[in-house]
């Protein structure tokens, strides 16, 4: 029996997991979809390639009088996949449509860090009792597969600190500053040109999307319940090229570097001076995560933060560990 699935959102991450699906024959089945301004539900199955070339032609993924609020409440699905834009200030529209779902009975896959950094306790705690799923791999690091690691492959661990990378926008700026000398200015223009970073890379550049990160991964390990305005933000976006260049001139380069250290109630996003031959000093857009445990000590992830099909890797990574744990329910 095919696993059914329904698609909020078509934004580079959802067409990547359209791509996905149109591809691979994983026996999923799309039977809703929509973006802000259009929807359609289909219980038999929607053609992806049809869906993809309407919306390149006409910027819609179906019927304007089909919303996405009526795909979460009445298409037939056993996971909703919802990958509609971040709202870090309240979480919503997605809140919404992920409690819906969850109410539904239905298991939820997300990219959002919004409903994760913000609402992560409740929708867990309603998840548990509805007896469904919440994943959410795709919130934090792209591609790497960390918070699988957190939850379920390290039993008997105690994860004493976390350091990263999170931000491919940020790496990718420090990488150009330091290798060719270009001014904080220049990178960020070249880091648009090459769609790494937004018209408005605010979010980025000032640390926030790492703090957002942060907070998600704190509550998936230590289950702190800290929120954004707990972590301690500086960005990059003040940082000169004569701070990368001194740094370079002693074998060193700068980093936007997340620490979380409970024991010390360190919990902070900024620029560090690390050694060129540190673990974290990752290239280009890449992400990196070290985990310091008890057991088996340090923990290094390295892969691709950002990118539509890399984070709808992390999407399906989602939806196959699903059915294979619920398998007797499809």
């Amino acid at each position: 029996m095919n696993l059914r699935v329904a698609l909020i959102g078509t934004g580079a991450v959802g067409r990547g997991v359209l791509s996905v699906l149109s591809s691979k024959n994983l026996g999923i089945i799309l039977t809703g979809v929509a973006d802000s301004r259009s929807g359609q539900i289909n219980p038999d199955g929607i053609r992806i390639p049809d869906l993809l070339h309407q919306k390149e032609n006409t910027g819609l993924c179906g019927d304007p009088s089909i919303s996405a609020d009526r795909v979460v409440n009445e298409a037939p699905y056993d996971i909703l996949v919802e990958v509609s834009p971040t709202d870090a200030e309240s979480g919503e529209p997605a809140t919404g449509y992920i409690r819906k779902a969850l109410d539904r009975g239905c298991h939820v896959v997300t990219s959002n860090k919004g409903p994760i950094a913000l609402k992560y306790h409740e929708l867990e705690c309603q998840a548990r009792e509805r007896g469904v799923a919440l994943r959410f791999e795709a919130t934090v690091a792209g591609a790497i597969p960390i918070i699988h690691m957190l939850q379920d492959s390290l039993g008997g661990n105690e994860v004493q600190a976390l350091y990263g990378v999170l931000n491919g926008t940020c790496n990718y700026i420090l990488t150009r500053m330091a290798e060719e000398g270009l001014s904080y200015k220049q990178a960020l223009d070249e880091a648009r040109s090459l769609g790494y970073a937004e018209t408005d890379p605010t979010y980025d550049v000032r640390g926030t999307d790492a703090a957002i990160k942060l907070v998600i991964l704190a509550n998936t390990i230590w289950k702190t319940g800290i929120r954004l305005r707990d972590i301690h933000v500086t960005g990059i976006d003040l940082l000169t090229e004569e701070a990368i260049r001194l740094a370079e001139e002693q074998d060193a380069t700068i980093r936007l570097i997340g620490e979380i250290v409970p024991s010390k109630n360190i919990y902070r996003v900024s620029p560090l001076i690390i050694p060129r031959v540190h673990p974290l000093t990752v290239k280009g857009s890449l992400n990196a995560v070290i985990l310091r445990t008890d057991l088996a000590g340090d923990l290094f992830f390295s892969g691709k933060g950002a990118g539509s099909l890399e984070t709808a890797s992390a999407v399906i990574g989602d939806i196959i560990s699903i059915r294979e744990r619920y398998a007797g329910g499809y």
